[in-house]
Order: C-alpha cells, then sequence, then structure tokens
C-alpha cells in the first residue's frame, strides 16, 4: 500500500452522556483529553487501520468506530458525486479518553473518524464544500456517520455524539430523523470528573436498565430534563444541580458502580451543585458554580473513592464549546 503526502487530522473531544436525568437525550462535551484521528489517501480502496490507538481495540476496520464512520463518511460523499474512487484510506488513532470509562470515547473515536474523513475529501473536492466548512458533508450528514461507527460498540444514540462534533450541551429531539438543539451554556460552570480504577462497559450498564418504569417516575423525569434546559437558558446553576437527580439509571447501575455513591455524597457536602453518573459508567460527574469549589469537590470525590479501596483520577473542566475541530491538513 503507498500513500500520498494528502492527510487531515481531527480531534474530538469526550463528554458526559445521559446528563443527570437525560437518559440518551442529553450530553455535553467537556474541555480536557480528546481522542485524535489522522486520515490520509491509500492506493488501495477500503479503509487500513494503522494504528487503532490501544491494544485492546480492533484493527478490523469493521469493528472500529473510526474505521466505520470514515467509511460511512466515504461512501456517502461518494453518493453525493464527490471524488474518492479508486481510493482508499489509512487511519491511525490517538486515545486520548480512556477505554470504557463513561466519557464518551467511542463516540469521540467516530467523530474524529469521520470529521478527519470529509476534511480529507473536502481538501480534494472543492467545489463540492459546504459553506463555510473543509468538509463535504452537512452536519445532520457527520452525525448520520458518526453514529454507524458508535451503534457498533455501544449502540444507537446521539447524546455523546451530538456534543463531540458540536460541542456545549446538546438535547437529541430525535434520531430518526435526526434532529439535536444546541443548549446554552450557563456561565460559571464548572465541572469535576472522577474516574475510579475500574471499567464498565455500556453493553453491561445498558443491561441493567428498566424495561418498565413507573408512571410517576417518568412524569419526575420529564420534570428534571425540562428544568435543565430552563436552566441553561436562565442561568440559573443552583435550578441545573437540582435536577441533575437521575431516578431510572442512576438506582440500576448503583451495584455496577462501588464507591458512586460515597463520591456522590462527598461532593454534594463539598458544595457541588449537583452529581451523578457520566455516560455508562464509572467516571461519576459533579457540576460547581465556582474554580474553588470544583478543586474541594475533585478532592472529596477522590478521598471518598479512596476510602472504598479505589484509585480515582479527577480533574477540573469546563463545557467545551468547540466540538470537533481539523488539527493539521
Amino acid at each position: 500500500m503507498s500513500t500520498n503526502d494528502a492527510s487531515m487530522t481531527a480531534a474530538a473531544p469526550g463528554g458526559i452522556g445521559n446528563f443527570g436525568p437525560g437518559l440518551d437525550v442529553l450530553g455535553c462535551a467537556v474541555t480536557g483529553a480528546r481522542d485524535e484521528v489522522t486520515v490520509r489517501w491509500a492506493s488501495d480502496e477500503g479503509v487500513v487501520i494503522l494504528d487503532a490507538g490501544h491494544p485492546r481495540l480492533p484493527t478490523d476496520p469493521m469493528k472500529n468506530t473510526a474505521a466505520i464512520a470514515a467509511s460511512a463518511v466515504m461512501h456517502m460523499a461518494l453518493a453525493k458525486g464527490c471524488r474518492v474512487a479508486d481510493r482508499g484510506i489509512a487511519i491511525s488513532i490517538r486515545k486520548g479518553l480512556p477505554l470504557s470509562g463513561g466519557l464518551g470515547g467511542s463516540a469521540a473515536s467516530a467523530v474524529a473518524g469521520a470529521f478527519a474523513t470529509d476534511a480529507l475529501i473536502g481538501a480534494s473536492n472543492l467545489h463540492s464544500r459546504s459553506a463555510g466548512r473543509i468538509g463535504v458533508l452537512s452536519v445532520n450528514e457527520l452525525l448520520e456517520c458518526a453514529l454507524a461507527g458508535e451503534s457498533a460498540v455501544a449502540g444507537r444514540h446521539l447524546d455523546n455524539i451530538a456534543p463531540s462534533l458540536l460541542g456545549g450541551i446538546i438535547l437529541v429531539r430525535s434520531l430518526d430523523p435526526i434532529d439535536v438543539v444546541r443548549i446554552p451554556v450557563p456561565k460559571g460552570l464548572r465541572i469535576v470528573l472522577a474516574t475510579p480504577s475500574h471499567e464498565l462497559t455500556t453493553t453491561v450498564a445498558r443491561g441493567v436498565l428498566p424495561t418498565v418504569v413507573p408512571r410517576e417516575i417518568v412524569i419526575h423525569q420529564m420534570a428534571q430534563v425540562a428544568s435543565i434546559i430552563a436552566a441553561c437558558h436562565s442561568g440559573d446553576l443552583a435550578l441545573l444541580g437540582r435536577a441533575i437527580d437521575d431516578r431510572i439509571a442512576e438506582p440500576a447501575r448503583l451495584p455496577l458502580l462501588p464507591g458512586f455513591q460515597q463520591a456522590k455524597s462527598a461532593a454534594l457536602d463539598a458544595g457541588a451543585l449537583g452529581a451523578s453518573i457520566s455516560g455508562a459508567g464509572p467516571t461519576a460527574f459533579a457540576l460547581c458554580d465556582s474554580a474553588a469549589i470544583a478543586t474541594r469537590v475533585a478532592q472529596s470525590m477522590q478521598s471518598a473513592y479512596l476510602r472504598c479501596g479505589l484509585e480515582s483520577a479527577v480533574r477540573e473542566c469546563e463545557v467545551d464549546v468547540c466540538g470537533a475541530r481539523v488539527m493539521r491538513a
């Protein structure tokens, strides 16, 4: 296989899926660690993975989220009349996000793979670019391609993918057709992430979710999601914290998350506005209204996990409003 000099590298942030009570419908991108995907043209057709980014990640392009997303972009661009025939791409992945950590790592790889491939095709098809973008696909088309990759390993949901691509806090109104809404980021919001030293796959975490939910819990959940939207629009951080009250996924997943309840209680005692599980877990997140409180909450959560016999990595961050971006062209 030979390659030319044309390559693109895209980076996409991780984030908090199932933002509090927003199971599969609310997600939030966070600053800090990102996954990066580099794609370059190759003479052989199809997709080849040169580096999967981690020894445990598949090098089979049919099983890797970044490669599946990149392949979907290739097919969609070809259907739009772009020049990609008789060429393939080679992919290298750099994982900045943990595996099975609840921070949207598989989604970030899928988004970066789709975004980089779209940019690479766009560089070769200047006449076909979308207005104001280097790529050739629309936002919804990119979401669809990234969703193809995420679906292969974590299920068909956009609450990690959409924030990773677009940045910010995102409401997923619909999957069919794709309809996502950007929600304002309240001023002064700080986020603490605490990742204990154990893993939990999305498949296992989703497997314990209830198939039947009592009406009063559904009503409560809807009220909390609506309150999150209202709080973000009004900038009411206290209301946002009160609305982080998940009575569906969090109770079901507690047995899978040693130390979480203690870390959540410690966060609230230290001044956090609210706390819950990030994505499928095991990472816990806490919302704070100042950097000083965030530092205190981070220390308290780490200490709580340690008392439960678990090391944990903690970091203070903010909402990432940038989303995916091309790093090198």
